[in-house]
């Protein structure tokens, strides 16, 4: 099994699609497609499923998409282990991190670091926690920023940001001269949350069962700026930790009302990686600056989230 035989097949996986793929490699799709015949003539297996759309992995190719996956990653760190004896010169990290950190947090992070390491490139992915600790444990991201992940044993959290949820609302709502508001006050307004995957709906799902209230939803979205700007035009309210919201907080566009529910008391951010799974040095380095920002983040005396201060 020859090793560009795997990186044709690899990027088909990737892409769905063997025009795709010819072009990222720079090659005739029939050559790709040569390719591909070959290695299910090797493996004795239909590896994939064509059709007009593109082409999908078979269970067979499934099998052999995962095993050779963890080829070219062990490549990539080898060849990262080859330049960390001549310094952090080149390297890519790959980052998955929930929507709100991505506006707030990550842009000032990556940018000192950059000035720092101007050849490390980054991959950054946005998605809801479920989803960023499946790609932690099937080797697509070297690190994870979570919201309330479940526990694994296979992940490590090597760095967390603990504060409370809020009822996010605009300045004109009916809310937003209130101190604090119980779960069947928002239940009584229209709401704007994010879908079931993520973190802080799980949250809210399962205090609104305990307490078998009927909530108002009047949009479900895989986009936290969705929500957040839905609670700006005073139609509808969301919730966040004021770690998400700190431009927001700051410009008077949305106020953060305290929840007094236990449930509501102690959001987590996380950072992960995987337990068994040593990080690139690139990896490494960015982690230990992305930690050091949260505990930063930590021990700052928190301003008022109510009101127009910025958090953190």
């Amino acid at each position: 099994m020859r090793f560009l035989t795997l990186r044709y097949f690899n990027e088909v996986a990737r892409l769905g699609s063997i025009r795709k793929a010819a072009d990222r490699l720079h090659v005739a799709p029939s050559a790709v497609s040569r390719q591909i015949a070959q290695l299910e003539h090797e493996v004795d297996a239909i590896l994939f499923e064509r059709s007009k759309g593109g082409v999908q992995l078979t269970v067979a190719g499934e099998v052999l998409a995962r095993h050779s996956h963890g080829i070219f990653r062990d490549l990539d760190r080898a060849r990262t282990g080859i330049d960390e004896l001549r310094g952090l010169r080149r390297g890519e990290v790959n980052l998955w991190v929930i929507e709100g950190i991505v506006s707030d947090l990550l842009p000032g992070v990556l940018a000192r670091f950059h000035d720092k390491y101007p050849g490390i490139s980054f991959k950054v992915l946005t998605a809801s926690s479920d989803r960023i600790i499946e790609a932690l444990l099937a080797d697509e991201a070297d690190i994870g920023i979570t919201f309330n992940a479940p526990r694994r044993i296979e992940i490590e959290i090597v760095g967390e940001f603990v504060e409370p949820i809020y009822c996010l609302v605009s300045a004109s709502h009916a809310f937003a001269s209130r101190a604090s508001l119980t779960l069947a006050d928002i239940c009584s307004t229209p709401l704007a949350l994010s879908e079931h995957s993520f973190g802080l709906r799980q949250i809210f799902e399962r205090a609104v069962i305990e307490r078998r209230l009927k909530p108002k939803i009047v949009v479900t979205t895989n986009s936290l700026e969705l929500t957040k700007t839905m609670a700006a035009t005073g139609k509808a309210v969301t919730f966040m930790p004021a770690l998400t919201v700190i431009k927001e907080l700051a410009t008077g566009s949305l106020r953060a009302i305290p929840v007094s529910e236990p449930e509501f008391v102690s959001g987590r951010s996380s950072i992960s990686v995987h337990r068994d799974r040593p990080l690139p040095h690139a990896a490494q380095e960015f982690l230990k600056v992305l930690t050091a920002e949260l505990k930063g983040l930590s021990a700052a005396p928190r301003a008022n989230p109510a009101g127009a201060a910025a958090v953190g």
